[in-house]
């Protein structure tokens, strides 16, 4: 719980405390004012005097009260011996003043308020609100001692109304003293929820941290297979070819041989700088650098689809958002080897790619109406695909995604990868 939260419930206690304090005195001004307009010293100087004593000393206990809150608050607030010993006095002196002079019971009124705060038990506390209720029903009979029935007739029916009226107001108190506590109890429930809450995301984040950087490791190692295959499969067949042409116009009988040779070496090495060419540039993805995944899938397409010749389209479904470097490159990647796959195998007239963001997943789908082929019958690894299917379900599943491919002889080949939405901040 903030200060701010803390703040209402601070307030509303220190102003509880303040009229616990202070009450007392200003209840016992309260019955002095009146008591002095309406006594006569030379009519009864004994009890005028005695009054004195006695209003001294409820404020010399009202004083020594206030320095015991005062050095040890929360023993002011709970209910103890010595609270009970000051309860019992100050209701003792507010009797003796109210039977001298009635207006004194403004001061037994004290009683009212800190019953629950001085005397343990409940039984105890409703006892001393009981001893209150006789000391201000007197007074309000008309004073003691009382001078006939009908005095005390109507002293048992103000006992019964003051009686009445405390029980009710310490119900109600006790209700709101058990809601504050439940409050009390749910908001603490709430603090260590929200604190597992985030400790969970806290784990959470670390964990996803971890992920990226084993994917981020594996992706190195995955990329470093991948050139080896590109390497094996098109620059080294590639420059034996080459050599082995030389060796031909090395040994060839006239030069009409030995340009035809040539003219293959020359082709095999343009070819080899080609497949040198798209390995580097599918060893960095370039075309993130200065665009989003959207764009750089976009542009990816479009230039196969003019290099191939072959109708391509690309859209974009729900709100694009900033992609983590990682879940971009590898959707990109993924696309890359795809279109690849197409072009070498597909033999297709249309190709479609979709990137579709859907809140907490991003989904690549890729169409083409080719000539298909049969999964169950596929070969793990040709060496013409490098890693092909494989990779791209290998790279997928690298940042907990995964990758499905549906294809048959004849009806085209439909590649779909699903990986966490993880945005470019996190």
């Amino acid at each position: 719980m903030t200060v701010a939260d803390r703040g209402p419930d601070s307030r509303i206690d220190r102003r509880w405390d303040q009229l616990h304090t202070w009450g007392p005195y200003g209840l016992l001004g309260i019955g002095l004012v009146p008591a002095l307009a309406t006594s006569d010293p030379h009519t009864d100087p004994a009890g005028w005097y005695t009054g004195w004593v006695l209003v001294g000393a409820a404020l010399a206990l009202q004083l020594g009260w206030h320095a015991v809150r005062v050095r040890r608050p929360g023993r002011g607030r709970t209910p103890s011996v010595t609270g009970t010993a000051y309860y019992v006095v100050r209701w003792a002196l507010a009797f003796v003043l109210a039977w001298l002079n009635p207006f004194f019971a403004f001061y037994a009124a004290a009683g009212y308020m800190d019953a629950d705060e001085t005397i343990p038990g409940r039984r105890w506390q409703r006892l001393g609100l009981l001893a209150s209720a006789v000391t201000v029903a007197g007074a309000q009979a008309g004073g003691m001692p009382f001078h006939g029935g009908v005095q005390w007739a109507v002293f048992a029916a103000l006992l019964v109304a003051n009686s009445g009226l405390q029980l009710v107001v310490a119900h109600l108190t006790e209700q709101e003293m058990q809601r504050a506590r439940e409050r009390t109890e749910t908001i603490a429930q709430l603090e260590r929820t929200n604190a597992a809450l985030q400790q969970a995301l806290d784990e959470n984040a670390a964990l996803h941290a971890q992920l990226l950087v084993q994917a981020r490791e594996a992706g190195v190692a995955d990329e470093r297979r991948r050139l080896a295959a590109e390497i094996h499969d098109t620059l080294a067949q590639g420059l034996a070819g080459i050599i082995a042409q030389l060796q031909v116009v090395a040994n060839a009988p006239d030069l009409d041989v030995a340009r035809t040779h040539l003219e293959r070496a020359s082709d095999l090495a343009r070819h080899s700088l080609g497949e040198a060419r798209r390995s580097v540039h599918n060893l960095s993805p370039v075309a993130l650098e200065n665009a989003g995944l959207p764009e750089a899938l976009r542009k990816t397409v479009a230039e196969w689809g003019e290099r191939t010749g072959t109708r391509s389209q690309f859209t974009v479904t729900g709100t694009a958002e900033q992609l983590h470097e990682e879940v971009a490159a590898t959707l990109l990647r993924i696309t890359q080897e795809a279109l690849s796959n197409a072009a070498r195998h597909a033999r297709a007239t249309r190709l479609g790619a979709t990137l579709s963001f859907l809140g907490d997943e991003v989904i690549l789908d890729i169409r083409d109406d080719g000539v298909g082929f049969d999964p169950l019958a596929r070969p793990e690894r040709t060496r013409s695909g490098g890693f092909g299917l494989d990779g791209m379900r290998a790279r997928a599943e690298r940042i907990a995604g995964s990758l499905t491919v549906e294809s048959e002889p004849g009806a085209g080949t439909a590649l779909s990868a699903r990986v966490p939405l993880v945005r470019h901040d996190s």
